[in-house]
């Protein structure tokens, strides 16, 4: 290509050159080159050669490097540019992104700043096949049941209706990714800079509605954070979750005789107990496989026994942070994950490697449903698995009753059973779509009480720079917790766990430390910044337990379809004063252990808005909008996931949650699953 004098002025501005190569020798321009079109590219910097020429001179490539300075700040400061503010962000993304996108030639800034994406001894598996699918021109017309979506919970339900001898069907949108997936920082499921992930879904054909409180409603897609992701793929978020494997607290399933309910909240109690749960959880653990160790947890409730492998090995940050705990007199433990320490199940040990959280597991360590329960399910030789396809409404007759399921394109299969398992905004998007004559505002929905009440996490903590290397990118990252604060906080209702967090992409940790301030967003302090700070720095993090709000919902858009027709998800709402308040008094704990580790410096994470209607809490582990309960009139289903007034439909995915608990779910969505399906089998 040709060797563009302001284009690569501009870059080595952004990136400069010191002792290792600046932005465009690592490759910037090429990336950048790629991702904007030629003529924004020309205009762009004919008009940073024009305010050069005016204020200078000379064009840009001809300044002194102080003088490009001035003019990018001050075209930033008072003129704000769309196109530097692009450029800055694709040079950054380049060269701090993986090798393979060509911005960061030789992994240069990634040695620059000590990150690894592997272990040196890391030795990746032989590609194997896919699971055995079938296509829509030979799935049956009938079956026993039809479960709708092949993540968590679809996964465990398919499996225990297989294994009972059961004729399933489950219908996943998404596709199956292989473990040999590249591991590509722009396209990972943890970070939005806008591009389509593997796991989905695609950016195009699937907008949501977003409700606002400052102006009318906007139309958002999957590359919007507050679109709220959803993992559309074999194993759904099991295939790229950081896979924290945390049993609710006792406490979590009776929160509103605990705390009462706060003004403005729907806060109630589980129909069950952890009890009622307990032996799932062991259950899900040990067919599964998770890693951890019993002690530490001091809210854990009782359990039957421990876990089927040890802790997975420890960080760099590990013993300095167990230091500070105790001499704040804390109780911590390792993460539990469903991630093995060892070889398990016939698959390998966790290598350590950098890509956790967002990625696919590069030696499939990681436990999903894709990896333990679908094959166990196929291998029954009763369950057909179709890929690729949406079901775009419960089907129902002409007295009301739930008779299977239709596909976009409008094939219509029948089910003595159907079982939703799409996560909270898709099962409930469905449900509410599949109205008729009889039930006019949805499936399952005379009470109003579809789509309420969802809620996430909202994340909370700090991060504290350290004179020693406290990351030396050895995943999965997460080594010690703590649960102190889980609940009993004085009058706080609820509380949260803590924990060290995950390798981060090198990608990340540029926005977090310049979100917060505490990196310089171009130039040379930027870049010398990012080689002090990443591997000189820990975040300390968790979940609060959000308190419900029956305003913070889904209902749906019938002006806004998505490519298969289908009305889209329409999302409104947001968190109550009450979350706020969890959040600060967990960030405040998180800065009192970074401190009390010997922490130079200690930066709290951002608070959330004090907006009442920012967007509803659903990014993280989103839950709750087909909460079960004891009675129709509160509740979407019974205690066993039945939708009332439907004895053959059910739901085993976190829609059923009452509340979230201040850890992630999956175990419970899991456990739960097991659960419903045991109750879907023993009632034929």
């Amino acid at each position: 290509m040709s060797q563009d004098p302001a284009l690569r002025a501009l870059i080595d501005r952004i990136i400069p050159p010191d002792d290792l190569p600046g932005g465009w020798d690592a490759g910037a321009g090429d990336f950048l080159r790629n991702q904007l079109d030629a003529e924004t590219l020309s205009n762009g910097l004919a008009r940073l050669d024009a305010a050069a020429t005016e204020q200078y001179g000379a064009e840009f490539a001809e300044l002194d490097p102080t003088r490009q300075d001035s003019l990018i700040t001050d075209a930033l400061r008072t003129n704000p540019s769309e196109f530097l503010d692009r450029v800055i962000a694709l040079a950054i993304q380049g060269f701090y992104g993986d090798p393979a996108n060509g911005g960061n030639r030789d992994s240069v800034s990634w040695r620059m700043i000590g990150y690894r994406d592997r272990q040196p001894d890391t030795v990746l598996p032989a590609p194997r096949p896919g699971p055995a699918t079938i296509t829509a021109d030979r799935i049956a017309d009938r079956y026993d049941a039809v479960v709708v979506g092949a993540g968590a919970g679809g996964g465990v339900v398919a499996c225990v209706l297989a294994e009972a001898g059961w004729r399933v069907l489950v219908v996943e949108r998404g596709s199956w990714l292989p473990v040999e997936q590249p591991s590509d920082h722009l396209r990972n499921q943890r970070s939005l800079f806008g591009y389509e992930t593997p796991a989905g879904p695609p950016l195009n054909g699937n907008p949501r509605v977003l409700d606002r409180s400052d102006g009318p409603p906007i139309t958002i897609g999957p590359g919007d954070g507050r679109w709220n992701n959803n993992a559309m793929t074999l194993g759904g978020g099991t295939r790229v979750y950081g896979a924290q494997a945390w049993r609710f607290a006792p406490e979590d399933f009776r929160m509103a005789s605990i705390y009462g309910v706060p003004e403005g909240s729907s806060l109630a109690d589980w129909p069950i107990t952890y009890a009622d749960l307990e032996p799932y959880y062991d259950r899900a653990e040990w067919e599964f496989g998770v890693s951890g160790s019993v002690g530490g947890n001091a809210a854990e409730g009782p359990r039957r026994r421990g876990y089927p492998m040890p802790p997975v090995r420890q960080s760099a940050a590990t013993a300095m942070l167990a230091g500070g705990a105790k001499e704040l007199g804390w109780t911590t433990g390792p993460v539990p994950l469903l991630i093995n320490s060892q070889t398990h199940d016939g698959r390998a040990g966790c290598a350590g490697c950098g890509t956790c959280v967002g990625f696919v597991c590069p030696v499939d360590a990681k436990n999903g449903s894709h990896n333990t329960v679908i094959p166990r399910a196929l291998a029954t030789g009763n369950c057909d698995l179709l890929l690729e396809s949406q079901v775009t409404r419960v089907s129902t007759d002409s007295d009301g009753n739930v008779i299977g399921v239709r596909l976009a394109g409008g094939r219509e299969i029948t089910a003595r059973h159907v079982v939703l398992t799409a996560g909270a905004i898709e099962t409930a998007r469905l449900l509410l779509a599949s109205r008729s004559s009889r039930e006019p505002d949805g499936l399952g929905n005379t009470h109003d009480q579809v789509g309420r009440n969802l809620q996430g996490h909202v994340y909370s903590g700090a991060i504290g720079t350290f004179e020693q290397v406290v990351q030396e990118c050895l995943g999965p990252g997460p080594t010690i917790s703590t649960n102190d604060f889980r609940h009993h906080n004085g009058d706080l209702v609820g509380g949260g766990m803590l924990a060290n967090d995950f390798v981060p992409t090198p990608l990340n940790t540029y926005g977090l430390l310049n979100g917060l301030g505490l990196l310089s967003r171009w130039g040379a302090e930027s870049k010398r910044g990012m080689r002090e700070l990443y591997s000189r720095s820990a975040v300390i993090m968790g979940p609060i337990q959000e308190v419900s709000n029956p305003q913070s919902r889904v209902r749906i858009a019938d002006d806004v379809t998505d490519a298969a027709g289908m009305p889209v998800a329409r999302l409104s709402g947001g968190i109550l004063a009450e979350d706020r308040r969890a959040a600060r008094f967990l960030a405040d704990r998180a800065v009192e252990w970074l401190t009390a580790s010997g922490a130079r410096t200690v930066t709290m994470l951002r608070q959330p808005s004090d907006r009442a209607n920012d967007g509803p809490s659903g990014g993280q582990h989103q839950a709750g909008t087909c909460r079960m309960g004891t009675e129709a009139g509160h509740s979407v289903t019974d205690p066993y996931g039945r939708v009332w007034g439907h004895d053959n439909l059910h739901l085993a995915d976190a829609s059923l949650h009452v509340t979230n608990g201040g850890v992630n779910p999956v175990l419970t969505v899991l456990a739960n699953a097991y659960r419903v399906g045991d109750a879907i089998v023993r009632d034929g």
